[in-house]
């Protein structure tokens, strides 16, 4: 089981456009990107803006939960009609990411076999992961983006665009991001990967077609380790100090307010996202580096000409302030911003009311 959109239920939203991506580390994989799309590209393609979605987001970026769509759009606050990002104005395109679950090839999909991919599935990278944004472009006439966005693995993607495509980025907005992975960050996601790893229904990463389940708790386990990270302490603190879940004593066996927050939290992602996408991208992400093969990140960095705001969060402890400066020092002409919000890591979701501001500045 698992909680990826496959062949077959209802599309909702969504397009498709297949292509071949050669992958960084050898090989080619055939793939499909599911993507989704608002306003209208004018007749000089010049007004699309690509919005990157971080690791369990999807190409479902606005709107209502519907047929197809499980939850509401992640940024529906700043995408429609005249918001930040105004549809009147620009043509949206948010894909669901190469290795993700909810449209686009990843583990849960069908290989050519017939047979899911499971743990044949390759490893891919950020940069294979532009490369397949790339074709998708090509398809909908795209020569340049007059902004590319995105947030965490969407803003290293977003960042990759910008480094291997400059002359395709006139914007860039890289938000609570990073250059490269670093060793604190990987740290995180090792616990993770093991807890996915170590639970006896993950089959080795074979479990997509196997009655009984796949493996949910290893998942749950992934997502409440990484969501205590994606807020501040001084956040849960406040909200949820060392009070007991209503009705529960932790005294008796019963649980702490901040655990049943984590979860619901691990339960709500179950039903929404594929615990193999969920490693794949996780290491995608320790594997980001911007510098590779390119004669480090100075140099890579140096290759940008998009007009540059790299903004970080004062709370985030897991993509710190220092690595967006780092970014911002290093792109010739580019900005630092600040995000001032209790939330952690995951106010560039939360606080679209700043990052509109920026997003209005950028583009004009």
């Amino acid at each position: 089981m698992t909680g990826a959109w496959r062949e077959g239920e209802p599309p909702g939203r969504r397009r498709f456009v297949t292509g071949v991506q050669a992958l960084e580390t050898g090989g080619t994989l055939p793939f499909t990107l599911a993507y989704e799309t608002w306003g209208t590209l004018d007749p000089s393609a010049s007004n699309a803006i690509l919005v990157e979605h971080a690791l369990t987001g999807d190409s479902h970026a606005a709107g209502p939960a519907e047929e197809g769509h499980v939850s509401p759009g992640w940024w529906d606050g700043l995408i429609g009609p005249g918001k930040a990002i105004d549809t009147g104005t620009f043509f949206v395109v948010v894909p669901n990411v190469l290795g993700g679950c909810q449209g686009s090839t990843g583990p849960s999909s069908r290989h050519p076999d017939g047979k899911p991919w499971g743990s044949r599935f390759p490893a891919v990278t950020v940069r294979d992961q532009v490369g397949a944004e790339a074709v998708l472009a090509e398809a909908l006439g795209i020569g340049r983006w007059a902004a590319v966005i995105g947030g965490s693995l969407g803003g290293m993607r977003a960042l990759e665009w910008a480094v291997s495509e400059p002359d395709r980025v006139s914007v860039l907005l890289v938000l609570a991001s990073t250059a490269r992975a670093s060793a604190d960050q990987i740290a995180w996601a090792a616990p993770q990967l093991h807890a996915i790893r170590a639970d006896p229904a993950w089959r080795g990463g074979d479990y997509h077609d196997v009655p009984g389940g796949g493996p949910d708790a290893g998942l749950g386990i992934a997502r409440r380790i990484a969501h205590a990270t994606y807020r501040s302490e001084a956040e849960l603190a406040q909200r949820f100090g060392c009070l007991y879940q209503d009705g529960e004593d932790p005294l008796r066996g019963g649980r702490f307010a901040v655990e049943s927050y984590l979860d619901h939290h691990a339960g709500k992602l179950s039903h929404r996202f594929d615990a193999g996408s969920y490693v794949v991208l996780t290491e995608s992400m320790n594997t980001h580096d911007v510098g590779r093969g390119r004669g480090g990140v100075a140099n890579a960095l140096g290759r940008v000409t998009a007009r540059t705001v790299a903004a970080g969060v004062d709370s985030d402890r897991l993509y710190p302030l220092y690595q967006s400066r780092a970014i911002a020092d290093g792109i010739g002409g580019a900005e630092f911003a600040v995000i001032a919000s209790p939330y952690g890591h995951d106010s560039f979701l939360i606080e679209t009311e700043q990052i509109g501001r920026l997003v209005k500045v950028l583009l004009g």
